[in-house]
């Protein structure tokens, strides 16, 4: 793994669990905002992105039950199908703890249309059991929310370790 970003595996070596719950905890609050229009059109699945994120930098702590537990909070706060958010997410964390060392090897950039395909198959999970359960079909701009997290992507990375990164030592040379 020569490729991989050293300095990225530095920071993320040392990751708290409870920041790990917390930043999940923020990523629930996210996608539960009461939001209309073309904004609720926008908006990115949060829970989906975060898990993406901690599945493929912190696999060993963040997997299928995470994403299969995130998805059952999800349902609830949606008023879903039970399940439906559970399954799609469970899917979408097994694809990426499969594919998690090439994902690492490319470039936040490369990364992020590889991540709007897994965005995606969660959605279009979550579309066909909707589907199975007797709703309509929603219109195109039902996707808009893989591409939105796709081109959020880039910026995930670095929201997540703002926090982490520790201030500089004013005693240090």
């Amino acid at each position: 793994m020569a490729f991989v970003n050293s300095s990225q595996q530095e920071v993320l070596s040392h990751v708290r669990s409870r920041f790990i719950v917390l930043s999940l905890t923020a990523a629930l609050l996210l996608n539960l905002l009461p939001l209309q229009g073309l904004a609720l059109l926008l908006r990115p699945d949060f829970v989906a992105l975060v898990v993406l994120y901690w599945s493929i930098n912190q696999p060993q702590r963040v997997g299928m039950s995470v994403a299969f537990t995130m998805g059952l909070l999800m349902d609830v706060g949606d008023a879903s199908i039970f399940g439906q958010h559970a399954l799609a997410y469970s899917v979408m964390a097994f694809i990426a703890l499969l594919l998690h060392r090439r994902l690492r090897i490319f470039s936040l950039y490369k990364q992020a249309p590889q991540v709007g395909l897994l965005l995606l198959s969660a959605q279009l999970i979550i579309l066909l059991t909707g589907l199975l359960a007797g709703a309509n079909l929603p219109g195109w701009d039902f996707f808009l929310a893989s591409a939105s997290g796709m081109l959020l992507w880039p910026l995930l990375p670095a929201l997540v370790k703002m926090p982490q990164r520790r201030k500089p030592d004013p005693d240090a040379l």
